[in-house]
């Protein structure tokens, strides 16, 4: 096959997947007056809930840290942390879409670490995809 063939084949290929890419985008934009009170992560559903007094505002599917399962014990165990925390500050030098950092250890976090002789861990960021890579959309989700 000539070479001009193959490069017109593969870009048509890849315009198909950009086009796919895009309409399996949805729309994840809130109004612009809407305030959520509280963020729930549920997740075995690997789901992000907003809430405004108990009113779901928006979900949204999403991927969690490198080894999800279960509660996160110490640092370095790429675990997602369960229980009640702060969005506390918003780290506006990420490299990440809208990084907000966590308030974990909580005083429970830090006397469980201490029990077991471990550090509890922290700087944990709630955050998007990569700056400059939102145009993969929902395939950042086919893995943890």
């Amino acid at each position: 096959m000539p070479r001009d063939v193959r490069v017109r084949s593969y870009a048509s290929r890849l315009i198909a997947v950009a086009f796919l890419l895009s309409i399996c985008h949805a729309d994840d934009r809130l109004a612009n007056d809407a305030h959520a009170d509280r963020v729930l992560v549920v997740k075995k559903e690997r789901t992000l809930v907003l809430l405004d007094h108990g009113e779901i505002l928006k979900k949204y599917k999403i991927s969690l840290g490198a080894d999800p399962t279960g509660p996160k014990n110490k640092q370095g165990d790429h675990k997602t942390p369960e229980g009640n925390y702060i969005l506390d500050r918003r780290n506006e030098h990420s490299h990440f879409y809208r990084s907000l950092h966590i308030s974990y250890p909580n005083a429970d976090d830090r006397a469980r670490a201490a029990k077991s002789g471990v550090d509890p861990g922290g700087d944990i960021m709630l955050h998007g995809l990569p700056n400059g890579f939102g145009w993969l959309g929902s395939t950042h989700r086919l893995r943890d």
